[in-house]
């Protein structure tokens, strides 16, 4: 039985369907090609966020890190015997407390003084210079040949400039600032039995006077002095204010 041979109608439409196929298999292919696609790039920029957050996290570390180990080292900052606490660790420039600032220069519109001494067993220990004055320091040598803190990065609304335990509040306005708040910039601890990691009793004493409330709650005042002993009670040693305060 002869076959008969497809019409060249029949060629051209089938030609025609193989051509509509290969372009849907083409297309179909394409869509597989452009999702792959898209859903890699997601992963990718996921991939990278994620890699970028780890890298700015791990530079912010590393960055805090060289920070704290440079003001550590730092040749500038107070390493003298007998310290009550370093300066190392303290704020470096951030609002403490909400009310304690700090500014690149001096704020005297509101600048009163204040003496602090404390002894730990009897001891007397030394307040650090440069207690709220970010380094670098500049330091210079006092008359009597000790350092004195000429300058500094910035400096806190409360800070030392010597070891002489003189506290100074330099604010651009009156406002009240307390022991507390000194501490918490130096980040050292302040309680009734804690002071500056000297664990003991604390027995206070404000101008003389015997003082039993909270230590931190000790608001500054002009000329004021403070003595807080740790453990061995030390009957008040007055102090007397140089010249010029």
């Amino acid at each position: 039985m002869t076959q008969n041979k497809p019409s060249q109608a029949e060629r051209r439409r089938i030609a025609q369907e193989k051509i509509a196929a290969q372009r849907a298999a083409e297309a179909r292919r394409q869509r597989t090609i452009n999702i792959s696609m898209i859903v890699g790039g997601v992963v990718l920029l996921a991939g990278v966020g994620v890699l970028a957050n780890w890298a700015i996290n791990s530079t912010d570390k590393s960055k805090a890190k060289a920070a704290a180990s440079a003001a550590a080292t730092d040749p500038s900052i107070d390493k003298s015997a007998n310290l009550l606490a370093s300066t190392a660790h303290q704020a470096d420039g951030q609002d403490i407390d909400g009310i304690v600032k700090s500014n690149e220069m001096e704020q005297t519109v509101y600048h009163i003084h204040t003496h602090l001494q404390v002894f730990v067993d009897g001891k007397q220990m030394t307040i650090p210079y440069g207690v709220g004055i970010v380094p670098p320091l500049q330091l210079q040598q006092a008359q009597d040949g000790t350092a004195f803190v000429a300058g500094g990065s910035k400096f806190y609304f409360l800070h030392t400039h010597d070891e002489t335990g003189i506290i100074h509040v330099e604010s651009p306005t009156q406002q009240q600032y307390d022991l507390g708040n000194l501490f918490d910039l130096w980040n050292q601890p302040l309680s009734s039995d804690n002071i500056a990691g000297h664990q003991g009793r604390l027995t206070v004493f404000v101008d003389g006077k015997p003082y039993t409330g909270d230590p931190r709650a000790i608001v500054f005042k002009n000329l004021e002095k403070v003595q807080i002993d740790v453990g061995t009670v030390v009957p008040y040693k007055d102090w007397t204010w140089p010249s010029g305060y």
